[in-house]
């Protein structure tokens, strides 16, 4: 894949977005998507400078998730802020690369995106409901590098 902009057409970026949206309805927790070409370092610590540089670490509970992808590099990273996972399970971010995976290995990323983005929607409603006082504190836009 030679550009990132080719990666998602703009109908699956609006899907995923909408399940963004949808993920976030009854949550305080905050989930990203990020999309770019490759990583020049290990997709982990790329994933923590993407949650950092969008500000992911700002949120007042701590409670983001970035999704991160580097599609030449054929990998992705599930990051969780530390009021996720002090809260979910040992094994939720690995069931949910499982799922993801499972939809990435037979080409469709964009239900891989959406289950994962779905998934983690419902862990963050379980753990940081919606509350009168809560706002979306960060864009529901896919970012690209």
């Amino acid at each position: 894949m030679s550009n990132v902009e080719d990666f998602l057409s703009l109908e699956e970026e609006e899907e995923i977005i909408v399940a963004i949206r949808k993920a976030e309805s009854n949550t305080s927790g905050e989930i990203r998507v990020h999309i770019e070409k490759a990583s020049k370092i290990d997709a982990y610590e790329r994933a923590l400078e993407v949650f950092h540089y969008l500000k992911m670490d700002t949120t007042r509970l701590r409670n983001g998730v970035l999704i991160y992808l580097a599609i030449e590099d054929r990998d992705f990273v599930i990051f969780g802020d530390q009021g996720v996972n002090n809260v979910v399970a040992d094994n939720f971010w690995d069931s949910t690369r499982d799922i993801m995976l499972s939809h990435f290995k037979k080409g469709n990323f964009k239900q891989g995106l959406i289950e994962g983005v779905l998934k983690a929607g419902r862990q963050l409603e379980t753990h940081f409901p919606w509350k009168d006082m809560d706002k979306n504190e960060l864009p529901n836009n896919i970012s690209k590098g």
